[in-house]
């Protein structure tokens, strides 16, 4: 049995209780390799490490730390099948999804960020020939970053590349469930040159490790994303302390397609931001919302779809749906689906376990792709982040209906809408309360423009300049 170890000051370490939690391989149900499940005092000892290393890393040049960073990429790349292979295994997701999206935008956050820091440009304003004033973005000192389960080397690396060009040092937090790729990442780490003790990584349970990063004092910077009960969590705990708290919590996002649509364009769109990694990723299309007088066809054409999606084995090319990440995930997602049966709803695909699966997988946690219509809205389902292959489906009369459908919901992450209407299409944009819009299309992403959610989905944004605000403290200095 494979056992990984912290990666504090460059090294690889047990943790100090010399106790490991099994991490599973949810195609399979079986235990895959052991995590530390590391306590308050290995958190401590990876604060002290990049506490240590912070005075060196934040006088190192610009040019150099994008050097590292670019290094770092180079690295990821020759290693890409490697990492791509541990992401898919430890989420479950298809190896072909980890080979086109996980691993390469890995390498981009790297890229970008390294090119960022070279070229950004700070302010300057006059004041009537009296003064001049310009602003100082400096690092603020070790940073605390937790990444969720379902895109766990993408997520967290977006989070760590700007954190480390800004020259912060960090200690990361992985989810337990899926530690083995960011664990792999030291390796790289070290080979780049990054001095022992920039970055740091401490495995181990939330209520646990992730507690004591984020209620550690000399820690003024916490990244988490993750669930808005543990978001909402994270950020009382760390209030008492007045630290810089980004929050990139849940979403219900709304799929909107009317009647003037782009049939074909807006079905394929529909079928990926519903099922993409089994439905686990925070910005997918899970409330579905399709005009009266195009509904029965879009959505019937849908089903049929869905119906041909293939559930199975992450390694198969043509595989579209993995398992979700774990027993107690798929028992949550099935008992919603329970519930909106309850409600009413209507399951017209799906709806169970996956059935005559390979014998090696017949211990996974598989959930058919499922739809569920004449839901009420009153229901919790409709309302709640299931976060797996489930998407509900409603029909609208009017643009105002549909404006006002999408935004009762107390999440604001994402929408997207179908229309060849431009102007329909950016008046709509600007009433949907979500932090980010897709016109005719979705989860195409820029690093330069700003993510984030409104409402319960978040506070803080990132990307671009706005991430480099979360690892840095703005000081203006005036000059008479």
């Amino acid at each position: 049995m494979e056992i990984i170890k912290n990666f504090i000051k460059g090294e690889y370490v047990a943790p100090q209780s010399e106790r490991y939690m099994d991490s599973f391989n949810p195609a399979t149900g079986q235990v895959a390799v052991q995590i530390p499940d590391s306590q308050e005092v290995d958190v401590v000892m990876a604060v002290k490490a990049a506490k240590e290393a912070f005075p060196g890393w934040s006088q190192t040049s610009m040019w150099e730390r994008a050097q590292i960073l670019n290094r770092i990429s180079d690295l990821l790349e020759k290693r890409a099948e490697e990492f791509a292979q541990i992401e898919s295994e430890d989420v479950g997701k298809p190896l072909w999804l980890a080979r086109e999206v996980d691993i390469p935008r890995t390498i981009a956050n790297f890229r970008f960020f390294a090119s960022k820091i070279l070229t950004r440009e700070e302010r300057c304003s006059e004041m009537d020939q009296v003064a001049i004033n310009y602003t100082l973005r400096q690092p603020v000192g070790v940073c605390g970053l937790i990444a969720p389960w379902n895109l766990p080397l993408y997520l967290m690396t977006w989070k760590l590349a700007p954190c480390l060009a800004m020259g912060n040092t960090a200690v990361c937090k992985p989810s337990e469930l899926t530690s083995r790729s960011t664990a792999l990442l030291g390796e790289v780490l070290n080979e780049a040159g990054l001095p022992p003790g920039v970055c740091n990584i401490v495995m181990g349970r939330g209520e646990t490790a992730g507690a004591a990063l984020v209620q550690h004092p000399s820690v003024p910077v916490i990244s988490f994303t993750g669930g808005t009960q543990t978001g909402a969590h994270i950020q009382q705990m760390a209030a008492p302390f007045f630290k810089k708290v980004s929050l990139e919590l849940g979403g219900k996002n709304a799929n909107i397609v009317f009647k003037d649509a782009d049939m074909e364009k807006a079905l394929e769109g529909t079928l990926r931001a519903g099922f993409l990694n089994s439905g686990q990723i925070c910005l997918c299309g899970s409330r579905l919302l399709v005009q009266q007088d195009i509904y029965e066809e879009f959505v019937g054409r849908l089903k049929e779809r869905v119906q041909a999606l293939k559930v199975g084995d992450p390694k198969e090319e043509d595989t579209f749906l993995g398992p979700v990440v774990s027993q107690e995930h798929q028992s949550k997602i099935l008992s919603c689906i329970k519930k909106a049966q309850e409600d009413g709803g209507k399951v017209t695909v799906g709806g169970g376990k996956v059935q005559n699966l390979k014998e090696d997988l017949k211990g996974g946690y598989f959930v058919e792709p499922t739809v569920i219509e004449d839901l009420s809205f009153c229901s919790d389902i409709w309302q709640t982040e299931i976060f797996g292959p489930v998407i509900t489906v409603a029909p609208f009369k009017y643009q105002k209906d549909a404006v006002k459908l999408a935004n009762t919901s107390s999440y604001g992450l994402s929408a997207s809408l179908w229309t060849k209407d431009i102007q329909r299409a950016h008046r709509v944009a600007r009433e949907l309360e979500a932090g980010t819009v897709w016109i005719n299309t979705w989860m195409k992403r820029d690093l330069r423009v700003p993510f984030g959610g409104m409402k319960d989905s978040g506070v803080g944004r990132e990307g671009g300049e706005y991430s480099l605000d979360i690892y840095s403290e703005l000081k203006n200095v005036c000059v008479s």
